[in-house]
């Protein structure tokens, strides 16, 4: 995987081949940054990268100036090699192992853009507890945007608080605000 734009552009970062995940690909992970870039300046914003796997996304958000990113994901190795590769690249990236619903559910912070890549084959239920955990919780700021990563086959545009859905190849973000 490689780091798009910000300070450390161009940066290739080699995940350990035996970490379960799907990292979203350069494409679809330019499109939706080209997205975010018009909504907001990074330098001012919080993150929360669920599901995060190799933490692709918390990496490209820390190279663009965000300074409060949050990686959680319930494998351990996943947030060993977050927290590794963050120090080594002084990357301002909290990893925390942990089942995602569960962190949902006692976490006490806000954010500005929570972004969540969970497995391809979870079920509608499961996907609509994410934006269920969120804006019940106050987890999402004002002006703030969750999104969710799926296959393009999944259709979430039923869940509350649904704005809109991009898709790019064969995956999807759809996004959701509490406006």
């Amino acid at each position: 995987m490689r780091i798009i734009s910000g300070q450390l552009k161009g940066r290739r970062i080699t995940a350990p081949k035996n970490l379960p995940v799907r990292p979203t690909t350069d494409l679809a992970k330019e499109s939706l940054f080209n997205i975010l870039n018009n909504h907001y300046y990074f330098e001012d914003i919080s993150v929360l990268d669920l599901f995060s796997g190799t933490g692709n996304i918390s990496y490209e958000f820390a190279s663009r100036g965000t300074n409060r990113v949050t990686a959680v994901d319930n494998h351990f190795r996943c947030t060993k090699f977050i927290e590794q590769t963050s120090q080594a690249l002084e990357l301002p990236i909290t990893a925390i192992k942990s089942d995602v619903f569960k962190f949902l559910e006692n976490s006490k912070q806000s954010y500005t853009v929570i972004f969540a890549d969970p497995p391809y084959d979870f079920s509608l239920d499961l996907f609509s507890k994410l934006p269920e955990l969120v804006f019940q919780n106050s987890l999402l700021e004002e002006n703030g945007l969750l999104i969710l990563e799926h296959s393009k086959h999944t259709d979430l545009s039923d869940l509350k608080h649904y704005l809109y859905t991009k898709t790019y190849g064969g995956n999807a973000f759809s996004f959701f605000s509490n406006e």
